[in-house]
């Protein structure tokens, strides 16, 4: 039976490197963002060097709760196997000075969106053997980052739901596999929209970073993986796999 890696947030950065390293596994794609040119180039460019693949692009802005659902409710008919949540922003600034029109789109995408696009493929997937839900977070969903306290505390949403998601599977039996990445640095659009500013410099603000190639292998490896957690080592950019890192107060069961 043909199946289905989605992905959001692929028009570029690490969601784009993303498509093209599943794609070159042989997996069909239903890639979705807000630039549907951007979209419509990645599809053209992956069916070149992918013909057999079949390859769906949905252009949609999830920072908007209606489109989340939306998009979702368009998959039906579609077997889908694994669900990458990528997209998402970040804000560098300090809390007195936050654009709250900005930052409520933030929330909106980094934790709505997020929230009910996991939630409505577990209540799918949960018993299909070989499904994983992969939801990016960042080494700022476990370490708070001066002028970046909003964006993290949206990442650590992030991370706190998708690890607790991972123990409710488990603890359910469920063969479903849910998963968190969590990037340091990594040369994309995030500078640029984060900042505000039109040039962003990664070589400027960063000593060492990560490319949107070498985040989407380290996907790929956590994929691959049995562990819940890929993180890179803010301190030292090294990338591991682990277990989940937040406590879980385990629930006794009486005998």
């Amino acid at each position: 039976m043909k199946t289905y890696t989605v992905i959001t947030g692929a028009s570029s950065g690490i969601g784009y490197e993303t498509a093209k390293a599943f794609a070159r596994r042989g997996k069909n794609l239903i890639l979705t963002a807000r630039r549907e040119h951007r979209l419509t180039a990645l599809k053209d460019e992956l069916l070149q060097l992918h013909p057999t693949l079949e390859v769906i692009v949905k252009a949609s802005d999830l920072s908007v709760p209606q489109n989340a659902h939306r998009f979702y409710a368009g998959l039906q008919g579609y077997p889908l196997e694994t669900w990458v949540n990528n997209a998402g922003f970040g804000d560098y600034n300090s809390v007195a000075r936050l654009d709250l029109a900005k930052i409520q789109e933030m929330l909106h995408l980094n934790i709505e969106a997020l929230t009910i696009l996991s939630s409505l493929f577990v209540r799918d997937y949960r018993n299909v053997v070989g499904s994983q839900l992969i939801n990016v977070s960042s080494c700022g969903g476990y370490q708070l980052v001066p002028t970046a306290v909003s964006y993290c505390a949206s990442k650590f949403y992030v991370s706190a739901f998708t690890e607790g998601l991972a123990w409710e599977l488990k603890a359910q039996g469920s063969p479903l596999q849910a998963k968190v990445l969590a990037p340091a640095a990594t040369e994309t659009e995030f500078g640029k929209r984060a900042s505000g500013q039109k040039i962003y410099v990664y070589d400027q603000h960063f000593t060492a970073y990560h490319s949107s190639q070498q985040m989407a292998e380290f996907l790929l490896a956590l994929y691959d993986s049995d562990q819940t957690l890929g993180i890179v080592d803010r301190n030292h950019f090294q990338f591991s796999l682990c277990g989940p890192l937040l406590p879980c107060a385990q629930e006794r069961v009486s005998t």
